[in-house]
């Protein structure tokens, strides 16, 4: 059995810019030795530990889908000393990484049943894994509903896959900004308002939330029974009808809560 404590090496394959401040960058990962590739195993909402020798390790949300299997895919925000030597690395570079950590949605729930994804600005990775890997198996659930908001339009990650995901017909994708600006046709406000004017099917039905506590909360008293005029009702994060809530502080311990004990 592999030593969880020690790194799995891995290759930069691919790096994308996300924004004009280039502080966001996409990082395509393949494994270096092929028997870990063969034995990492995961589900959409795990993490991995990143770490580049002698630097330090940060966890980040995995952003691609079990199904694409070439490569891993991390979404990393320039915050910190360690996050800073990441923006330096090229392609072909080596590094280090730890995982799978932390728990997965409940995509085995999921199945049949009407599906809406919230999520705003950088908290967006694990979100994406997600729904890659329900449009993959599309017969398998019922609506698909992706509200995604973000301060501004540059600070959308992943664009030319929401281009693409906006034109088809077996999924609503809706886009919002805070404040209108010149030139954007999409929404404007913010998520919570947004999702209240979407009104979503709650029949049979389960949320997945992720980004900051502030944004659950608030998304939460439309979409759960918190709100007087809503049929969202709020249960176990693994029980059908249900608000599925990430808390990506508790990526360090690998932490998942429902919304009911988050708030209790």
């Amino acid at each position: 059995m592999a030593n969880s404590y020690i790194p799995l090496q891995m290759k930069v394959k691919r790096i994308e810019t996300e924004d004009p401040d280039r502080t966001l960058r996409t990082y395509d990962l393949t494994f270096v030795n092929k028997s870990d590739r063969e034995a990492f195993k995961y589900l959409p909402g795990q993490f991995c530990e990143i770490s580049i020798l002698g630097k330090g390790e940060s966890p980040f949300g995995i952003a691609s889908s079990p199904t694409e299997s070439d490569y891993l895919r991390f979404t990393v925000n320039r915050t910190g000393s360690v996050t800073n030597d990441i923006h330096y690395l090229r392609n072909g570079d080596i590094i280090g990484m730890r995982g799978p950590l932390g728990n997965w949605y409940p995509v085995d729930d999921l199945k049949g049943m009407n599906v809406l994804i919230i999520g705003g600005g950088f908290a967006f990775t694990t979100l994406r894994s997600l729904l890659i890997y329900l449009l993959d198996s599309r017969d398998d659930y019922k609506d698909i509903t992706v509200i995604y908001g973000a301060r501004n339009p540059d600070l959308f990650i992943y664009k030319d896959e929401i281009a693409i995901w906006k034109q088809r017909d077996d999924i609503q994708f809706h886009l919002t900004i805070d404040n209108p600006v010149d030139g954007w046709n999409e929404k404007t406000g913010f998520v919570p308002t947004v999702t209240q004017e979407v009104s979503p099917n709650p029949d049979n039905a389960m949320a997945i939330v992720c980004g900051p506590p502030v944004k659950h909360y608030k998304t939460s008293s439309i979409t759960t029974s918190h709100s007087p005029d809503s049929d969202w009702p709020v249960r176990c994060l693994c029980c059908p009808d249900a608000i599925f809530v990430v808390l990506e502080e508790y990526f360090s311990r690998g932490g998942r809560k429902c919304f009911s004990e988050t708030y209790r």
